[in-house]
């Protein structure tokens, strides 16, 4: 463990104001705490909220800010307590880097949603009350608690994106038992997230349609990524083809849309997720109680 004091050894890329535009910027990490892992990075993806936040669209941020938190990185030192990693393994790094440890979630390993606010890993506040920087940069501290194995074999670079993109959409599948082969899903957009559904929805069997606005996605969901069709969604005659024909239907859409035409897609007793941010949420109670 070291017991130096932190210098500006971290050189990261930040935003210093609401233009978003990154430059050099050089600053200090924490000191290695006992609890702490010390992680070069190597490969940090990028997420739509990395924009978002460096433009300041919902009225936060802080400057300089360092984004980034799809976290890959090599362990290059570790505290006194820490058991569960040690210098040279493969590691990651997402969303969040503290909560209480002490609340109902996250005494279920559900961190996230931490009763008493989760740390964002960047833009937040940190242990030492300084404001969290994120992957963007060299290397970052974190507790172990917030790290999590990447095996050795797998390729850093396609672990990254699954640590925001990825579980955002793995976790609501599962926990609606969208993993049943033989099953059908819709994917609505085509961008990191609906990526993530379609490549998931072939692994668990499911038979993929993907639902776009732009017809240029047409060669990428079916050729590569695997999807079983390619539906247009202003094509209407398509959409009304396509009535109660879907079990599972995860809306990966950003952009402003209707919700009524896809919530006319579902099977009764269906399931839409909505893992996409757009500006609000819109749909005709019928959609739900007459299921049309």
């Amino acid at each position: 463990m070291s017991s130096s004091s932190p210098s500006a050894d971290c050189l990261g890329w930040a935003a210093r104001d609401e233009s978003g535009v990154l430059s050099p910027y050089n600053f200090s990490r924490r000191t290695l705490g006992v609890d702490d892992v010390s992680i070069r990075i190597t490969h940090c993806g990028v997420c739509y909220a990395d924009a978002t936040s460096t433009r300041n669209q919902h009225g936060n941020s802080k400057y300089p800010l360092v984004p980034g938190h799809e976290i890959v990185g090599i362990v290059k030192e570790v505290g006194s307590n820490v058991h569960r990693f040690k210098v040279g393994d493969h590691i990651g790094v997402g969303t969040y880097v503290n909560s209480c440890r002490d609340c109902e979630y996250c005494n279920d390993n559900e961190e996230v949603y931490c009763a008493k606010g989760m740390t964002f890993t960047f833009n937040g506040v940190d242990v030492d009350g300084t404001i969290t920087k994120g992957g963007y940069s060299s290397y970052i501290v974190v507790h172990e608690r917030y790290c999590f194995s990447i095996p050795d074999d797998y390729p850093m670079a396609s672990a990254a994106p699954l640590l925001c993109a990825g579980i955002s959409v793995y976790a609501p599948m599962v926990r609606h038992k969208m993993n049943q082969p033989g099953k059908s899903l819709g994917v609505i957009g085509l961008g990191g997230l609906g990526h993530m559904a379609v490549k998931f929805g072939k692994a668990f069997g499911l038979n993929v349609t993907v639902f776009s606005t732009s017809l240029s996605k047409k060669e990428e969901a079916l050729s590569i990524l695997g999807a079983d069709r390619f539906v247009i969604s202003s094509d209407q005659e398509q959409i009304k083809a396509l009535a109660k024909s879907f079990d599972f239907i995860v809306d990966a859409a950003s952009g402003d849309h209707p919700f009524d035409p896809y919530m006319s897609l579902l099977k009764i007793g269906g399931v839409l997720t909505l893992v996409g941010f757009p500006s609000e949420v819109k749909f005709n109670p019928a959609s739900l109680n007459t299921g049309t």
